[in-house]
């Protein structure tokens, strides 16, 4: 191995381990391991910024800016109401609407933005009704990265994967979306057996409930329809972006500048609203990445795990869904998918059918979150939101639900992927 390539590892362990302490915003650490390689001629300016995944970066940022005016027009917000009233305030009927709430939104959006829209909602739901909002921001936390899973769109792993495969919205909703139903209500049920016969409200909190008027909720009623005509579009889009022969991240940039024209909002706000920590991150790390492409390593990587399989695809998959699904849980899912793409790339090239390795990776990766408090960025932000509100949850506390859970997701994900790919 050449000393760039020992290099180059080096420095993408060392922003992991950083990051991994969390002491450092993983921003700053991803673009500090990029500028180094840079500096030291691992890879020069063109070379790096080659290797940005410019879909990727397109596809977030258009859809960040596309929920900064969607969010202004209190559509989560009535959403949040609208479901306590429908579950007649029942916490766990209530939990079971949360949930799908979550799951589709994340799944339509992206599952940190939907995060942050549904979080204070909930709080604010459960301070009304004197409920522990505990259960419902861990609930909340698996459907959105669950439901994130069945989408091209949904879970940033899913967004990498489907712009260095060309994979299209359908292709994610055949092999990933099937599987995600059945693992929502798998999680339903376990949730039932956890928390359903530990939640009560005073009939007091509960008529309060139903006394809410949902529709004061409503900031803007006009945006509200723009918001959904423009959501049906932008799906509409996804669905077809491969028979349109555009990017998925034309489709999320075009609904976006359409947004900000027709939504009428203050452009610089919803601007500031983009996390532009997230995409630096995103930016940087391509180039961390493609540092040990550049000097072989992922190709080396790669001979060692057909070595070790012995070309076996099947074997292989089961490795991939596994070992994607517990370094997720312990790292952030986002590395992790970064280095593993140019590897399941090299594998292909060496006569390897990489079709059902894609989807044990995207499968094993976005499940693999619910796992640990760290294991997906939207844990980090919902437990956050949490904490601020005076409800901490701790790693181990968040460890004792999304371990097990990730854990019974997998079991279900190994039985579907063996019988469809195997």
């Amino acid at each position: 191995m050449s000393q760039e390539a020992i290099i180059s590892i080096l420095i993408f362990v060392a922003v992991m381990v950083v990051i991994i302490t969390e002491k450092v915003h993983r921003a700053v650490v991803a673009t500090g391991g990029a500028v180094l390689l840079l500096i030291l001629g691992i890879l020069n300016i063109e070379e790096g910024v080659g290797y940005i995944d410019a879909n990727t970066i397109g596809l977030l940022v258009g859809m960040m800016l596309f929920v900064g005016v969607a969010k202004r027009s209190g559509m989560f917000e009535y959403l949040a109401v609208k479901s306590a009233k429908i579950a007649k305030g029942d916490p766990w009927k209530m939990m079971i609407l949360f949930m799908i709430i979550t799951a589709v939104f994340s799944a339509l959006l992206d599952n940190v933005t939907t995060v942050l829209l549904v979080g204070p909602m909930m709080l604010a739901i459960c301070k009304e009704m004197d409920l522990d909002p505990v259960p419902y921001i861990m609930s909340a936390i698996m459907a959105s990265n669950i439901g994130g899973t069945g989408t091209l769109i949904g879970d940033p792993p899913n967004i990498m994967i489907g712009s260095a495969t060309g994979f299209t919205f359908g292709d994610f909703l055949n092999n990933d979306g099937i599987i995600v139903v059945i693992i929502m209500v798998v999680t339903i049920v376990f949730y039932k057996f956890i928390y359903g016969n530990k939640m009560s409200a005073s009939p007091e909190a509960i008529e309060t409930v139903l006394h809410m008027d949902e529709k004061s909720m409503i900031k803007d009623p006009v945006l509200l329809k723009k918001v959904v005509v423009m959501i049906i579009l932008i799906v509409a889009g996804f669905a077809l972006h491969g028979v349109l022969h555009l990017e998925s991240s034309m489709i999320a940039l075009a609904g976006a500048v359409i947004m900000l024209i027709i939504g009428k909002q203050d452009v610089e706000e919803v601007v500031l609203d983009v996390e532009w920590p997230t995409i630096i991150f995103f930016t940087a790390l391509f180039i961390c990445v493609g540092g040990m492409e550049h000097t072989g390593v992922i190709e080396k990587m790669a001979d060692f795990i057909m070595l070790f399989t012995d070309g076996k695809p099947v074997m292989t998959m089961m490795i991939i869904l596994w070992v994607s699904a517990i370094l997720s849980s312990t790292l952030d899912n986002i590395p992790f998918v970064a280095t593993m793409i140019p590897l399941i790339q090299a594998m292909g090239a060496q006569g390897m059918d990489t079709y059902p390795l894609w989807w044990a990776l995207s499968l094993g990766a976005c499940l693999g979150g619910n796992g640990t408090l760290i294991g997906a960025s939207a844990n980090v932000v919902l437990t956050g939101i949490s904490a601020k509100n005076g409800h901490p949850i701790t790693y181990i506390e968040f460890l004792k639900i999304g371990f097990p859970t990730m854990i019974l997701t997998l079991v279900v994900t190994t039985i579907y992927m063996l019988i469809r790919y195997a």
